[in-house]
């Protein structure tokens, strides 16, 4: 399961960020950006983010995957498609082999998301 060494670089890469910040507010939500052509299983990727946060500073924090579909682009027919991953990757019209992809091989941290502070109590 490669999405346990995903999070764990995902972690490092936000907390070497984070340490970075002049402020170093609680993180609520880290955004990614998940290409469909990964072979990252958002369902695992999740997972390993709750277990390998869990007790540390980042267990509050939401991990927020947004899926971008394959998209490719067939230069003989000059036209865009969307593969079927897994069963047909070439152009479904002219039937030339994918070798232009435009979108699916994303896996990005898009951004992130502070916790709102907790207002104080006055006297």
């Amino acid at each position: 399961m490669h999405e346990t060494d995903m999070t764990k670089a995902l972690i490092l890469t936000v907390r070497d960020w984070w340490q970075s910040q002049p402020q170093r507010q609680a993180i609520a939500k880290i955004h990614l950006s998940v290409g469909q052509f990964t072979c990252v299983e958002p369902a695992s990727l999740q997972f390993a983010f709750q277990v390998q946060t869990h007790g540390t500073w980042l267990a509050e924090a939401e991990l927020v995957i947004q899926e971008t579909p394959l998209i490719a682009f067939c230069h003989p027919c000059q036209s865009e498609y969307t593969p079927e991953i897994g069963h047909h990757y070439a152009c479904p019209i002219c039937h030339a082999p994918m070798e232009d992809i435009r979108s699916g091989r994303e896996l990005k941290i898009d951004r992130v998301e502070y916790a709102s502070p907790t207002p104080t109590a006055t006297p």
